[in-house]
């Protein structure tokens, strides 16, 4: 046997390189570093803001810079990465650079706690409405062509005549995600109203900015995960009781 046989076609020509091109570029993008993300985006902040605010390291306002500066700096090399605009991506921007502005104009902490609150509850907000126009936000934030087959799962739908049920388990899947934007806000605010006591400009105030950055995780984003993951998990047992297909079936093939 010689070497040559597993490079060489059935026509005994060898294949083009060319012909390997297409898996390389369909190829998915590398997945997120999630220590890469919480290192930048609460783990560095959170250092920063309650061990180098004092007037011997960095002083109250250019820890808040040099904190923020991480996730604000992290977002936009996302945005570039993509090489188009993510709506929740430039959302986490904006919301990075209102705290630094209310930080760094020493304006009332309840600002923040305002601030803190609104974003998650326009994106409820958003949400529901968004029930009433042709692009719901369910189809962008679980039901898309990125974690399944929505071109056969539209498919088998029609066939057995369950389109109409479908529409009323994206319209409940939407009501459970607005809802955990709902939590988010509640928890946000009482966590910035708990906090942050002591006025801004002070080193006291980045401390307590650092702790309300530490906790963000595990009060908050931690149960809106969790609720996000049982909606996952409604919407793929509906898709699987209304088409009967199973869930690898339904799954977008790496």
């Amino acid at each position: 046997m010689t070497e040559t046989n597993p490079t060489t076609s059935v026509t005994g020509q060898q294949p083009k390189k060319e012909s390997l091109q297409p898996s390389v570029e369909n190829a998915q993008p590398k997945k997120e570093s999630l220590l890469a993300n919480l290192l930048l985006n609460i783990v560095i902040p959170t250092l920063i803001l309650t061990k180098l605010s004092g007037d011997d390291w960095l002083g109250t306002k250019w820890a808040i810079v040099v904190a923020l500066a991480f996730p604000l700096l992290y977002g936009l090399r996302d945005l570039l990465q993509s090489g188009k605009v993510n709506f929740f991506s430039a959302l986490g921007i904006i919301s990075i650079l209102l705290t630094g502005g209310i930080s760094l104009l020493e304006l009332d902490a309840k600002y923040i706690a305002i601030k803190e609150a609104a974003i998650p509850g326009l994106l409820g907000i958003a949400t529901v409405a968004s029930l009433y126009t042709r692009w719901p936000l369910v189809k962008t934030l679980i039901y898309n062509d990125r974690i399944l087959d929505t071109a056969k799962i539209a498919r088998v739908l029609a066939g057995n005549g369950n389109e109409s049920a479908f529409e009323r388990t994206l319209q409940q899947a939407s009501w459970m995600i607005a809802g955990s934007f709902f939590l988010s806000s509640t928890l946000n605010y009482i966590l910035a109203e708990v906090l942050l006591q002591s006025p801004p400009g002070t080193e006291a105030f980045n401390e307590e900015l650092g702790k309300m950055t530490a906790l963000s995780f595990p009060v908050i984003a931690l149960p809106a995960t969790i609720i996000l993951m049982l909606v996952l998990f409604f919407l793929f047992r509906r898709i699987g009781k209304l088409t009967g297909l199973k869930l690898e079936e339904i799954m977008v093939q790496q």
